[in-house]
């Protein structure tokens, strides 16, 4: 088992841009779908995605903050010869509705989902504060704790 710290596994994750979120879905079975960072991948701990208020994760979120997700880097075991970077984040999420906050995250490439920008009707953001990160890079393995 390694000990990185948490700027060393950020440095690692920095070009991992798509994540899976998991919530707890009314029928309290796990669900889970792609969400991607927007390209802000300087890893500090939080984590923050746009979405819709109707979206089913905001009320699984609200109703339930434990949420997880799970990182995969792109390097496959044929390109290196050994596994990519895996990372599994275990966090507590919130729904936040600052516009302020919003347009720290907000990147142009959203419009692409959210035409009126941080004045889309609906949009909310959500943060991702980790827990406990466990990773698993090639044959090392470790755990950060925040």
């Amino acid at each position: 088992m390694t000990t990185l710290t948490l700027p060393e596994l950020a440095k690692k994750m920095a070009h991992i841009d798509f994540c899976l979120l998991h919530t707890h879905a009314d029928d309290r079975e796990i669900a889970a779908r792609p969400m991607s960072n927007n390209g802000d991948v300087e890893y500090d701990g939080d984590s923050w995605f746009f979405t819709l208020e109707s979206a089913d994760m905001v009320g699984e979120i609200m109703r339930e903050p434990k949420v997880a997700l799970s990182f995969t880097g792109s390097k496959s075991l044929i390109t290196l010869g050994k596994p990519p970077l895996f990372v599994s984040v275990q966090g507590r999420g919130m729904v936040i509705r600052s516009k302020t906050l919003m347009e720290e995250h907000w990147v142009s490439d959203l419009t692409r989902w959210f035409e009126q920008g941080v004045d889309t009707p609906g949009l909310v953001l959500i943060r991702v504060s980790a827990v406990r990160i466990h990773y698993w890079d090639g044959e090392d393995e470790g755990e950060i704790l925040r």
